[in-house]
């Protein structure tokens, strides 16, 4: 799905298995998120006669930043923007930011969010659509929040990321969730195998279901449809959510 009003978009470009890198425009300028790769990207900016200004990094793995250098080779003059926690697996980073962070991009101000679970470092972006031009809240959430999931706990513990996960979902519900994955069927398929009889689910995963057979993406959700149908959202404790991350991970489709 692509947001657009007036000058500012939010493009998607799907590559390798499910990844997603998002491109933020707004004018003749544009900024990238986590891009996997490069070729994709220097294409579609070229073809639109865009500018590359910034990157935005949430975490360190290959499949989020193995297309940033040489993005930095066609655009050298652009910044690189990640956590400073992690500068040294990000080492080409130019501008290091910190948790609750605020700086301004295309004129927008974002504002970094920690959020670890996933990587030690993860953090996620968070435009709060005070400006004219942006429609509502935006949420860049890398590998943290997922459409009817969160991300596997690679380097964090269950009680880092049930908090992240809080952090995020205490954000406006109509804030759009611009996560770095097409994984909304599959996570609602599972939830449907504990919750078989949930509204809520049931008539997320038809309009999942719908919308990929036609070649669309499920992304962007929203705050507000992750607190109804994202169980790890849904969780009480952190115990809860263990219990659910461990389930996740050993259910077979």
């Amino acid at each position: 799905m692509e947001l657009e009003k007036q000058n500012f978009i939010i493009h998607p470009i799907p590559v390798l298995k499910d990844n997603i890198i998002w491109i933020w425009v707004k004018g003749n300028q544009a900024v990238v998120v986590d891009p996997a790769i490069s070729q994709p990207v220097i294409s579609w900016l070229k073809e639109k006669n865009l500018q590359l200004t910034s990157v935005l990094q949430t975490h360190h793995h290959e499949d989020h930043i193995g297309g940033t250098e040489e993005l930095l080779e066609v655009w050298p003059f652009s910044s690189v923007i990640a956590a400073k926690s992690d500068l040294d697996r990000i080492p080409f980073q130019t501008n290091s930011v910190f948790d609750n962070d605020v700086f301004i991009l295309l004129e927008e101000e974002i504002k970094v969010i920690e959020v670890p679970g996933h990587t030690k470092n993860h953090v996620s972006y968070y435009l709060g659509g005070s400006k004219k031009d942006t429609m509502h809240p935006v949420l860049f959430s890398g590998d943290t929040l997922f459409g009817a999931g969160c991300g596997r706990l690679f380097e964090g513990t269950p009680s880092q990321m049930f908090k992240s996960l809080n952090r995020l979902k205490a954000l406006p519900n109509d804030t759009k969730v611009y996560c770095a994955h097409e994984y909304t069927e599959d996570n609602l398929k599972w939830a449907k195998s504990i919750y078989p009889e949930d509204s809520n689910i049931n008539s997320r995963l038809k309009e999942v279901i719908s919308r990929r057979s036609k070649g669309l993406q499920s992304l962007p959700s929203t705050i507000l449809e992750e607190t109804k149908s994202n169980l790890f959202l849904i969780a009480k404790s952190a115990k809860e959510f263990a219990k659910l991350r461990l389930d996740k991970d050993n259910w077979k489709n």
